[in-house]
């Protein structure tokens, strides 16, 4: 079995960056953007994985396992502020979100 290069990883990584990236930066459902975000994390830990493996250290990975820590965290805080949205304005539209307006 052959191993699969480095830059073969690096380079899906950064595709899959620029997916959420582009995702957060033109949809306006505030779930979209809250998948996109986790899209963007889940690239740097591809990145931070792959990297990792290739240079033999186990730094990467437990950055990785902080990563998903704060992964988890912001999905429940995201996903409750997302819900208490929904039940105030009836919308997950981050233009027609203007709570914070005097």
């Amino acid at each position: 079995m052959t191993a699969v290069p480095t830059s073969f990883y690096l380079v899906l990584s950064a595709l899959i960056f620029v997916i959420g990236a582009v995702g957060v930066l033109v949809r306006r459902n505030a779930l979209i953007i809250f998948m996109c975000v986790e899209l963007m994390m889940n690239a740097v830990n591809l990145t931070l994985i792959a990297l990792a493996d290739r240079f033999g250290r186990l730094d990467g990975q437990i950055f990785v396992f902080m990563v998903m820590a704060v992964a988890a965290a912001e999905v429940a805080v995201g996903l409750a502020i997302v819900m208490a949205l929904v039940h105030h304005r009836d919308t997950t539209n981050v233009d027609e979100i203007n709570l914070l307006k005097g």
